[in-house]
């Protein structure tokens, strides 16, 4: 049996893992890198990278069946998907190959096999050539997350789908029902709108994107209610079976005393994301799970076991890409002896859709919900130049402020590009900056980044674009 002996071994290579192997290595550490599958983890391979690919396309059908408006007229797309797919899979390739060649550059060790626990020391890979044993002072425990489909979903028929399923792109279904409206749900029922389908949506809570202010969600609720067949929230799906080439399936709603039948031709399941910490081994270490299976850690990542640390989607809390990186510094620099914690730190969100939302801290909801007092300030993109130029008004921008030093506690902005804006917001935020700071910093004219000038601006009273109330 080969054997290695490292510093530390880090079971996984998503956002989480490989970030975590390639600081460890900065920071003079011997690492191991442990991947069953393709590296990149999820994030890369099946989820984050490829949704946005296909969801540029989406977008691409939708901004010019809208640019008549404009003076332009297209042809109906055609659409060839083998060439889509190609296309898809190309970019997640070129990410994979620049893993794989960062991992060389800083030395660090490839295996790839399933990792199992024999020890609190000891990790067994098995590989396609037979075992191979890592032998490790520390590691780090990021083996992600996958699409939890229940059990009376589960039919095994591949009409059924999950999201690794919908991002292949097999076919555009006529008829898609898509089950849950959250992150995944949203986006990929996107994706298939734009392609062609008549997508029905049920959501099981009263509104869709839980855990966004209302208010945010409801520009990307209105462009579903124009772009879905359905959208039914507060309704729930009762049963599936297979119909021939169809599926059947029960929805039930409110005020329905029983279900109602209806058939599609594929049903996408996006109802939550399932641990990855079964068969790894854990029960010969000294790491626990909690009742759902999510690996419990205190603020710096380390486990029940002093050895073992743990980060991304296996260790719980929000499954966002971004939260694993994070985490994978501060379990390195814990693993270096430097004081470091996963306390008060900001997690921006950001849903794909059109138009895309993003939100950072606190929100209104919450801020209600724990008796927080607050006062919001809002900006609306119709007085925006660059949004009317992208046919974007649509949008606006949000603060949450304390309400005597108006520290910015939280924020939020809809629209074209609201990804790359939050990052304004979040900083802010991390950085314990108020409104005035924003207002007085120079934006950009014209450019929607102006929107976070102007909702600072538009607190105090004194916005250009807008006539607005003193709220301070």
């Amino acid at each position: 049996m080969k054997r290695h002996t490292t510093d530390i071994v880090v079971v996984g290579s998503g956002p989480g893992g490989y970030a975590a192997a390639f600081y460890a290595a900065d920071m003079g550490k011997s690492v191991v890198l442990v991947e069953k599958a393709e590296l990149g983890g999820v994030c890369l391979n099946r989820g984050c990278i490829p949704s946005k690919a296909l969801l540029n396309v989406a977008h691409t059908i939708e901004d010019a069946q809208a640019s008549e408006n404009r003076g332009l007229t297209f042809s109906k797309p055609k659409i060839d998907l083998k060439k889509m797919r190609s296309w898809k899979n190309g970019i997640v390739e070129k990410l994979q190959g620049g893993v794989e060649q960062l991992a060389k550059m800083r030395k660090v060790t490839i295996i790839q096999g399933r990792g199992y626990f024999e020890s609190s020391t000891e990790l067994r890979v098995e590989t396609q050539k037979g075992n191979e044993m890592v032998e490790f002072g520390k590691a780090i425990i990021a083996t992600g997350s996958r699409p939890a489909m229940p059990a009376a979903f589960d039919l095994g028929n591949p009409r059924i789908m999950t999201s690794t399923e919908a991002l292949e792109i097999e076919e555009i279904p006529e008829n898609l029902l898509v089950v849950g409206a959250g992150y995944i749900g949203m986006e990929l029922g996107t994706v298939y709108a734009a392609l062609g389908s008549k997508v029905t949506m049920v959501e099981a809570m009263d509104t869709i994107l839980l855990g966004a202010d209302r208010d945010l969600v409801r520009p990307i609720l209105k462009y579903a209610e124009a772009h879905f067949e359905t959208l039914k929230v507060s309704h729930k799906v009762t049963k599936m079976e297979t119909k021939g080439k169809k599926i059947k399936v029960g929805i039930q709603g409110p005020n329905d005393k029983k279900a109602k039948s209806y058939e599609f031709d594929r049903v996408l399941v996006s109802v939550g994301r399932t641990a990855n910490s079964n068969d790894l081994g854990l029960e010969n270490t000294g790491v626990k799970t909690d009742d759902r299976g999510f690996v419990k850690i205190d603020n710096t990542q380390k486990t029940d076991d002093a050895n073992i640390y743990a980060i991304g989607d296996i260790a719980g809390g929000l499954l966002l890409a971004h939260k694993a990186s994070k985490e994978a510094r501060v379990a390195v620099e814990n693993i270096m002896g430097q004081p470091s914690t996963f306390d008060n730190i900001t997690i921006p969100a950001v849903c794909f859709t059109h138009p895309e939302i993003a939100w950072a801290g606190l929100t209104e909801s919450e801020a209600k919900e724990k008796g927080i007092k607050v006062k919001v300030s809002k900006y609306p993109w119709t007085a925006n130049g660059r949004a009317l130029s992208f046919d974007a008004t649509n949008g606006y921008t949000k603060l949450i402020l304390h309400p005597e030093t108006h520290r910015v506690l939280g924020g939020g902005i809809v629209g074209q590009g609201a990804g790359e804006l939050i990052g304004e917001i979040t900083f802010a935020i991390e950085m314990g900056a108020n409104a005035e700071d924003l207002a007085l910093t120079v934006h950009p004219h014209p450019t929607l980044s102006e929107t976070v000038m102007e909702v600072a601006e538009a607190f105090y009273g004194h916005a250009t674009h807008i006539v607005s109330k003193n709220q301070s």
